[in-house]
């Protein structure tokens, strides 16, 4: 089925598939004017075929790539823009271009990405962001991952995934606890969590350091508000102004990233609620403009461009036969955002 050389083409994923080959191209590649159902057809017999990890040996038989890429959750967020930074400095110092994706937090969109990049023929592939708590959501990636990693390409994560591949590990499960025992240490009880989607791993573990801190003081997460709501700025004004209709009592809103705190001071702002005389609020990354805010944004430090640095750095080194893991510290930063009941 394969031409006189005995490599795969496109032409036989086409033939197989029933399409065109300009049909089986732009589904591989993750383009638009293909049917959702004919780009999986293409993409199941891609996959059962080794086309796509084909496509990889071939590049990489012509010499070593100098292209690189970024898969990112959401690419208008700070944090994602401080961890590509890292890594295009990297890049930089390396004589390495960098394409940067984006997934909007869909596993579905992750997938697609990381196929489109590897039909590009990358050296290598960074996902940063969160996984998924369910492993079967990135089933697929990991094979297709496993493949490209076995034809030579690599791999790196930042956030904790289900992949087996390397991994930058930033502190969440500390910073959870730290940002929560400041809250109660300033005697707030009536507190809510304003949160991404709890199948984000990164959202499951500052939970379990806030659920952490909160046992000490016996209690527990389901005895307070935890609502869930797009991981974005204005995430966190629909989550604000459900909380202030439902618990008006709240005297301390945490937000689970800087990005929905903005989005809880913006709605606190709009009712007439001070920060932090009637809501303190707290925040979890240190993006760069926390500290510019007003009220400046107490929130928990990451080293975010550090992170990005790491993990190309990672993906760059001779493969090991067992995964490495980079682990982060976190700093806790007390701004103006909150202060002590009755100060």
């Amino acid at each position: 089925m394969s031409g006189a050389s005995g490599v795969l083409r496109l032409q036989d994923v086409a033939e197989r598939a029933g399409v065109s080959i300009a049909t089986a191209s732009r589904s591989l590649a993750g383009r638009s004017g293909v049917s959702d159902t004919v780009a999986a057809r293409v993409r199941t017999v891609a996959e059962e075929l080794g086309y796509v990890a084909n496509v990889h040996a071939r590049s990489l038989a012509g010499g070593p790539t100098t292209s690189i890429g970024l898969v990112v959750h959401e690419i208008g967020d700070p944090y994602f823009a401080e961890i590509a930074s890292g890594v295009m400095r990297v890049g930089s110092q390396k004589g390495l271009t960098v394409q940067v994706c984006h997934t909007g937090r869909d596993p579905h969109e992750e997938l697609t990405q990381i196929r489109s990049l590897i039909a590009h023929r990358v050296g290598g592939i960074i996902i940063a962001g969160s996984g998924f708590v369910d492993p079967g959501m990135q089933a697929e990636a990991k094979r297709d991952l496993s493949a490209f990693r076995t034809l030579g390409g690599r791999v790196s994560v930042i956030g904790r995934h289900h992949l087996g591949v390397d991994a930058v590990l930033p502190d969440n499960v500390g910073g959870g606890r730290s940002i929560v025992e400041h809250i109660l240490s300033l005697g707030h009880r009536e507190l809510a969590f304003v949160t991404g989607s709890r199948q984000l791993t990164t959202v499951a573990d500052r939970l379990a350091g806030a659920a952490q801190a909160l046992q000490a003081h016996g209690t527990g997460l389901d005895d307070l508000p935890v609502l869930e709501a797009a991981f974005t700025r204005e995430g966190g004004k629909e989550a604000t102004h459900r909380l202030m209709d439902e618990h008006p009592r709240t005297t301390a809103i945490l937000a689970l990233n800087d990005d929905m705190a903005i989005g809880v001071l913006s709605a606190l702002r709009s009712r007439g609620v001070r920060v932090p005389e009637d809501v303190s609020v707290t925040g979890f990354d240190d993006i760069d403009v926390a500290e510019d805010l007003a009220p400046s944004l107490t929130t928990v430090r990451l080293p975010m461009v550090e992170m990005g640095e790491i993990a190309l750095s990672l993906a760059l080194l001779e493969p090991s036969s067992r995964p490495r893991r980079r682990t982060t510290g976190h700093e806790l930063v007390v701004r103006g955002s909150t202060e002590g009941l009755g100060a």
